[in-house]
């Protein structure tokens, strides 16, 4: 298990359970409408011990990602694998509103796929979005990620945005 990744802003690291109270706050808020938990106390609590449990088993998931010098939880992306979804997933969810816009979800993302494909070795990687989710899809495409509508998905509605290998990046 890798504990933390080190961009130029930012420490992403395991989350833990003292980042509860971020990510209750942002699955009650209106910000959450594309995440299934959205204002459902039980299934936010259920979906942040998915994350803690993810990391547990697997040794890897999505990075609390942190600002340095701030060990506040603003945002969740990185891997996830959970058995039941038809691939490799690069995943996020940035729970502080303050920071959209700023370009740390993308310096997130980028630090996670490069991880993914180096140290876990992954062969491919996909992001699932929401259709409405526009800051998502605005994101992936950023990323270099193109829309695979033959990709396996794990619900009918979910848009599969496909990730260059980080050596294929110009």
């Amino acid at each position: 298990m890798t504990d933390a990744l080190h961009t130029a802003r930012l420490i992403l690291r395991p989350p833990v359970p003292g980042d509860w109270d971020a990510f209750h706050d942002f699955m009650m808020s209106d910000r959450s409408t594309a995440f299934g938990s959205h204002k459902d106390l039980a299934k936010a609590f259920r979906s942040f011990a998915a994350e803690l449990g993810h990391w547990q088993i697997f040794g890897y998931g999505m990075w609390a990602v942190t600002v340095r010098g701030d060990d506040t939880c603003i945002g969740l992306i990185g891997p996830w694998t959970p058995p039941d979804w038809p691939e490799t997933e690069i995943g996020w969810m940035i729970l502080s509103a303050d920071i959209e816009g700023t370009g740390i979800a993308t310096e997130a993302a980028r630090a996670s796929i490069k991880h993914a494909y180096d140290v876990l070795g992954w062969q491919t990687a996909v992001s699932y979005i929401a259709p409405g989710n526009a800051r998502s899809i605005r994101l992936a495409e950023k990323l270099g990620a193109v829309l695979d509508p033959d990709a396996p998905r794990p619900a009918a509605d979910t848009l599969v945005y496909r990730h260059p290998k980080p050596k294929d990046i110009a």
